[in-house]
């Protein structure tokens, strides 16, 4: 059902499919807003499960790149949760879901492994004296974006995102190595 996108979603369907009355799909999520923000608050802790995998080492740059290296290995396996979690937010669907009243909801939290690592490598030395932040969201953004053209297929023939995608990620660290 999830290989149509979340616009095609329909409760009853989704019912069908489970097995299930749509009485019981509605009283569990309320409606298609509250199906969708459970599958949102999964994908991020799947997410989130995904990249703590990624221990902390004592080279900080090595962390960042696992973690992107992790960061595609989640959206590879669960391409449809990553789907809802970064492509398919409310703007999209015309929905608006409640993400709880928390700073900042699951998915943005996230991100706080790879500042983190950032952090650790600024004060070793090997990054840039800038915010910390601003060096994540770079090399988040690199990930992403490598991601977002292999799952879509959105790519010109003979370019494989797998074979460069390490590469690309190794450029970005480099790109920030030093002071600035």
């Amino acid at each position: 059902m999830f290989d149509r996108g979340v616009d095609a979603l329909s409760l009853r369907r989704l019912a069908a499919e489970a097995h299930t009355s749509t009485t019981a799909v509605y009283s569990l999520f309320g409606n298609k807003a509250g199906l969708l923000d459970s599958l949102y608050r999964e994908a991020a802790r799947r997410f989130a499960a995904r990249l703590a995998t990624v221990g902390v080492t004592d080279d900080p740059a090595a962390d960042v790149l696992r973690l992107g290296v992790a960061y595609r290995d989640y959206a590879l396996t669960d391409p449809h949760l990553y789907s809802i979690m970064f492509t398919q937010r409310t703007a999209d669907l015309d929905l608006d879901l409640d993400l709880g009243d928390e700073p900042g909801d699951e998915a943005a939290q996230t991100i706080q492994p790879l500042v983190e690592a950032v952090r650790r490598g600024q004060r070793a030395g090997r990054f840039a004296d800038v915010p910390a932040e601003r060096i994540a969201l770079c090399c988040w953004g690199i990930a992403h974006g490598l991601v977002s053209l292999e799952l879509t297929g959105n790519l010109p023939p003979g370019l494989d995102i797998e074979a460069g995608y390490e590469d690309a990620l190794r450029a970005m660290i480099i790109g920030w190595a030093g002071s600035r």
